[in-house]
Order: C-alpha cells, then sequence, then structure tokens
C-alpha cells in the first residue's frame, strides 16, 4: 500500500554525508526521513578506506571544511563509541628525492599558515615513525591531525544516533520525483512506496547526486571518478599511519579523466592494509582492472617492500562523486527554494561529512552557520541555470 508521510526534511541518501545531515538535523529537533534506494553505505561510502584528512588539502574553502571536520570528527568518536573504529593515528607523506621535498615543505608551510598541524620529517628521521618504510627516501612531513573510521559503521551510528533523536530511516525506497509547488519550491518526495512531504530535502545521493538534482530541475555536473583499493591478508600493525607518496596530492587535485595511481598505504585496527589509491573518469564501469591492481600493489611495495611477500586477500572499487573544481556542492539551492544539496566530495566525503551535516542543519533551521558556505553554492557553475 502506497502512503504519504510528513516531515521537516527529507535526506535522500544513506551514505556517510547523509548520515551526517540526518544526524545534525534530528539533534537540532527537526523531523528527520533519510530515504535510500539501497542499503546503509550501499554506495560510495562502502568502498571507502575512511579517511580523515587534511594533509592532501590545499589552503581554502576545503581545508577550513575538513579543519571543521577533524574537530567534529573527534566529538563524534566520543559520543558514538569505538564502534566506528576512530583512529587518531596521523599521515606520513613522503617524498622519493630531492626534487619532490622542496614543493611537499612549501605545500606543508601554506597549511601551516591556514592552521593545519604539521612537522617536516628529515630522512634519518622516517624510520622512527616507519620503521618498514624502503631506504633512500627523501624526507616527508607528518600530520598529526590525520585519522580514519570504518566507514560503513560510521554511518550506521551516525543513522542510529538520528534515529534516536527521532528520525525515520526508510531503506530499498527510490525516489522516483522531487514534487514542487506551483511557485517551484520544495513540497517534497514521490517514491516508488508513496511520498514524503517535507518543505526542505537534501541531496546526498553522493554520485548520483546529478540525478537527484535534474529530477528537482537543476543541474548539477556530479560525474563518478573511480578507484580501487586492495586489500591484504592481516598483519601486525607493520604500518602507522596513513602513508602516501607527495605525487598524490596532485592527483588529487587533477581534472583528468586518464587513469591515475599513486601509493596510499595504511593500517587497520582489524590487520588487513589498505592500499592504493587510483582515479579515472571511465562512468559507471565497474570492471575489474589488473593493470591498475598491478600498478597499486607495485607502488606500494615499493613504498613499503615488506609488502612484497604478502597476500592480497582481495580488491574493490568505487565511485567519487566529483566535481569540476574539486569543491563539494554544501547548502540551500537558490534556483530551488527548499533544495539543499550535500554531495561531489569526491573522495573526501568521509572526512568532510560532520562539517556538510552541521553546515545544512544550520541553513536548515537559521542558525549561523560555523563558517562561511558561499564557496559551497550549487549554482557556481557556469550553464548551470535551473530548467523550465
Amino acid at each position: 500500500m502506497l502512503t504519504e508521510s510528513s516531515y521537516d526534511v527529507a535526506v535522500v541518501g544513506a551514505g556517510v554525508v547523509g548520515a551526517a545531515c540526518a544526524h545534525y538535523a534530528a539533534r537540532a529537533g527537526l523531523r528527520v526521513a533519510v530515504v535510500d534506494r539501497g542499503p546503509v553505505a550501499g554506495g560510495t561510502t562502502g568502498a571507502g578506506e575512511g579517511n580523515l584528512l587534511v594533509s592532501d588539502k590545499e589552503p581554502g574553502p576545503e581545508l577550513d571544511l575538513a579543519l571543521l571536520s577533524a574537530r567534529l570528527w573527534r566529538e563524534l568518536a566520543e559520543q558514538l563509541g569505538p564502534a566506528v573504529e576512530y583512529e587518531p593515528k596521523g599521515g606520513l607523506v613522503v617524498a622519493a628525492d630531492p626534487a619532490g621535498l622542496a614543493p611537499l615543505h612549501a605545500f606543508a608551510a601554506a597549511q601551516t599558515a591556514a592552521g593545519v598541524v604539521c612537522e617536516t620529517v628529515a630522512a634519518d628521521r622516517l624510520a622512527d615513525l616507519e620503521p618498514h618504510l624502503a631506504p633512500g627516501l627523501a624526507g616527508g612531513v607528518h600530520y598529526p591531525q590525520d585519522a580514519q573510521v570504518q566507514p560503513a559503521l560510521a554511518a550506521a551510528h551516525l543513522l542510529r544516533s538520528a534515529r534516536l533523536a527521532g528520525a525515520h530511516l526508510r531503506l530499498g525506497e527510490t525516489v522516483t520525483a522531487v514534487r514542487t509547488r506551483p511557485d517551484g519550491s520544495v513540497r517534497g518526495l514521490a517514491t516508488d512506496r508513496g511520498g514524503i512531504a517535507a518543505p526542505a530535502v537534501v541531496n546526498a545521493a553522493g554520485t548520483w547526486g546529478g540525478e537527484l538534482a535534474a529530477l528537482a530541475g537543476v543541474r548539477l555536473p556530479v560525474l563518478p571518478r573511480r578507484g580501487f583499493v586492495l586489500v591484504t591478508e592481516p598483519l601486525p600493525r607493520i604500518v602507522r599511519h596513513k602513508v602516501y607518496a607527495a605525487d598524490y596530492v596532485a592527483d588529487v587535485a587533477s581534472a583528468s579523466a586518464a587513469l591515475q595511481t599513486s601509493a596510499v598505504v595504511e593500517g587497520t585496527p582489524a590487520g588487513p592494509v589498505l592500499i592504493g589509491a587510483s582515479r579515472e573518469r571511465v562512468g559507471f564501469d565497474r570492471t575489474l582492472s589488473v593493470e591498475v591492481l598491478r600498478r597499486l600493489a607495485a607502488q606500494a611495495a615499493a613504498l613499503f617492500p615488506v609488502l612484497r611477500e604478502v597476500a592480497v586477500q582481495r580488491a574493490y572499487r568505487g565511485f567519487r562523486p566529483y566535481l569540476p573544481d574539486h569543491l563539494p556542492a554544501i547548502g540551500a539551492d537558490a534556483r530551488v527554494p527548499g533544495l539543499y544539496h550535500a554531495c561531489g566530495h569526491e573522495g573526501a566525503g568521509i572526512g568532510l561529512a560532520p562539517a556538510t551535516g552541521l553546515l545544512i542543519a544550520a541553513q536548515l533551521t537559521g542558525a549561523t552557520p560555523a563558517l562561511d558556505p558561499a564557496p559551497f553554492r550549487a549554482d557556481r557553475f557556469p550553464g548551470q541555470e535551473a530548467r523550465p
């Protein structure tokens, strides 16, 4: 039987960003519904490594968002408990040769001026932080604010917190339309199970954020950017931090659609080592690429030679929600009153989720936002006017 229920806000997407939006909105006293056509963390969140990073972000709006989120994740870790596997292990970025060390130090200096805590690490001190690193590296930078969570568990426990505050979770329910009034403002959603009456809709649909925006009559140029992760057999803690090569930062900022890989290696509390990272824009092609897996394994082994004899148990892939300027869309959409966006975070959605949720909740309730949301406006892209 098709039914319709009424709420203050409907959040579309049960990944970690949607979960954070629901958490903060429900805790602010709003009646919240979270709707997703799949399970909790069934999209990008479930394919993520759980990185909470400031180390890979240049000074500007995204770094401001990351620093706010780093503080909020520490608070959430205390509130949600050990089940989310929050680990403030820090990050270590390394340069293979002196030519790569100078820009790495310059990047760190700019971050320090913007409020990031970091310290340069001389070549002869790298082994103090990571005893199994390859010899001969030129040096690095240590970022103690970098951390990690288990992303699916984090999303689940944020939603549990929202439900304890009165939110309703509607899984396996597909949104078929964004309903609007004659004046163009949002009045709710139509779904394959009926409808949701709500004067506010939050687009937290991740890689499918452009599709949800289109249902509301606006364009948002979200594209999928595929990535693979290798998972090794359980090991003693041979990798202490999130460790990555300096060229990873350039790959994150690149607009190229071509395949890019750079070594990213980190241990987990459960024992397996996670190995990334690759980026390529190939649509939603889920084909397993042996070439990518081989390149990731080789780069990881070059960084940590001890991994050459370690078995890889599995590999998985996911799709980062990419926007052309590498900034997420967060906040009210001026083109459709009542439509809010919380998507397009690319590979940083897990790390940026709490700050995103807090900004959305502030706009929904009329509270003063913790930082200026203007750089994240959804209508900032040329040609993204509302459709008649």
